[in-house]
């Protein structure tokens, strides 16, 4: 079931509505049944799997805090990471290192191996599977008290809003508000009001910007042999702004969602785009993600509280993994490396950067300091998105080169730019739209706050006039219909 969906639009008011109304000691058992419907409405079987990780991190919660000793609690924690660890690599990774495999048989002449598997990617495997692996860590380090009641505790694993994409959140944010429900008020108006306008933002990113933006991508993509310079560099910037809107837009009607229920999910985008440098931009982009990583992977490495050869390793690390736990793909992989060695590399040139500014004393405090910094950090982002966004390294390497070899202004003069599937009306769109989005993300960060939070704090004609606008937009400029293929959320696939 899409949140971009007449299934979804039909579902989330029923399940609002009957929340609202049930006594508040089976609200988390109506939650919990609504979320396994929400999961199962793309294939009842793999049900399955959430149920069976769900269970295994309960029980390893519980005799993590039972068992006396240190090495009883290690046993339980480790047994849960590799049950946890075995099903996403037996679903989502079996086939790409059986692939490797066989790869190495072929160069000693050996007979390959067929895969005994036939297995469809459970939709959000990656996503709920470090979710409850955080708990059941967080359990071992005493930060929390492992949960008794197994049916709030699957609820926090399975909670609909951010079941299948994120963000991912932590025991001690989210399960702790699930053990709040019996206390919460029951109705909010502002809180309402502030999470259905974080879902209509969220919705006009995803269908009016990005599946926008991904008709002229894949355009792009499917037809590079007749592509030069200008086509290249133009889907790769906007391949930039198709996956934030696809993933902002998606987080931005789980937190709204969850909202509107009276849940505060932890904020997935800080304009990450935005950044001056790509080490911010990772504390910008998917924090869920990043904070994940870095509390649970970089920092037990060793973080950067050792040598900077052991540093630059557990930086390269946690961006190789993290790019594995985007796909089964060397090309995720190198992505992850990039941004890793963009991390090391400037790192190493910081000093030499600093005696720069010195020696021509460059003012770092104006707007051209920043702006320059900016661009730079989004021209090195998107660089790297277009091994993201390839299909094969193959891919990526010649489109690398159409890009470099192919110089081809007249595009822009004779009308060929308009022939991968947006002509100059969906083009004109499409930059309207970015505007809008530029000038939202300025306020959302200049206020520090939302684009929900922005409008209940202002007055009511023009909190429903904005609201209105952004509707009516969806409605006209929005892709849908029988003649649309709605595109499911990117980070769906992971």
């Amino acid at each position: 079931m899409l949140f971009n969906s007449v299934d979804f639009l039909i579902f989330f008011p029923i399940v609002v509505f009957v929340y609202f109304l049930i006594p508040k000691k089976i609200k988390h058992i109506w939650l919990l049944v609504s979320s396994y419907y929400f999961y199962m409405c793309w294939n009842p079987k793999y049900a399955a799997l959430i149920l069976l990780s769900t269970v295994v991190t309960y029980l390893a919660g519980l005799l993590i805090e039972k068992f006396p000793k240190k090495t009883g609690k290690k046993c339980a924690l480790i047994g849960s990471v590799v049950v946890n660890l075995g099903i996403l690599v037996l679903f989502k990774y079996f086939d790409f290192m059986l692939e490797g495999v066989n790869q190495l048989l072929e160069l000693f002449h050996v007979q390959t191996v067929n895969s005994p598997f036939s297995f469809l990617l459970p939709v959000g495997i990656s996503f709920y599977t470090f979710q409850a692996l955080g708990y059941v860590v967080d359990v071992y380090r005493g930060e929390i008290f492992a949960e008794k009641n197994i049916l709030k505790y699957a609820l926090f694993v399975s909670f609909f809003p951010q079941l299948v994409a994120g963000p991912i959140e932590r025991s001690g944010n989210l399960l702790k508000q699930i053990n709040q429900i019996s206390e919460k008020r029951l109705w909010n108006y502002e809180g309402i009001v502030s999470g259905f306008g974080l879902m209509v933002w969220g919705l006009f990113q995803k269908m009016v910007i990005a599946d926008r933006c991904s008709v002229f991508v894949d355009g792009v993509y499917y037809n590079l042999y007749a592509c030069g310079t200008v086509e290249t560099i133009l889907a790769a910037v906007i391949f930039s702004i198709q996956i934030y809107c696809d993933f902002a837009g998606y987080s931005a009607i789980a937190i709204g969602a969850a909202k509107v229920m009276g849940f505060h999910l932890m904020e997935n985008f800080d304009v990450p785009y935005g950044a001056v440098s790509i080490s911010e931009f990772w504390r910008r982009w998917h924090i869920s993600l990043s904070t994940w990583f870095r509390d649970y992977l970089y920092i037990p490495l060793g973080g950067n509280r050792c040598s900077k050869i052991k540093e630059y390793r557990n930086i390269m690390i946690t961006f190789l993994v993290s790019g594995l736990w985007h796909g089964a793909s060397l090309t995720y992989v190198i992505w992850g490396g990039i941004h890793g060695i963009y991390q090391i590399i400037g790192d190493l040139l910081k000093p030499f950067r600093e005696r720069l500014v010195r020696f021509f004393r460059v003012n770092t405090d104006v707007f051209s300091y920043k702006a320059g910094q900016i661009i730079t950090t989004f021209v090195l982002t998107t660089f790297a998105w277009i091994f993201f966004r390839a299909a094969s390294l193959q891919e990526a390497y010649y489109y690398i080169n159409r890009m470099v070899t192919r110089f081809n202004p007249w595009v822009l003069f004779n009308d060929g730019i308009y022939l991968f599937g947006l002509d100059q009306k969906e083009m004109g769109i499409l930059f309207v739209s970015i505007l809008i989005l530029l000038f939202v993300d300025f306020l959302c960060r200049r206020n520090r706050c939302n684009v929900g939070e922005f409008l209940q704090k202002q007055n009511l004609w023009f909190r429903w006039f904005v609201l209105a606008v952004l509707i009516v937009s969806i409605l006209i400029y929005g892709k849908y219909g029988i003649t649309f293929e709605s595109n499911q959320f990117i980070y769906f696939e992971f």
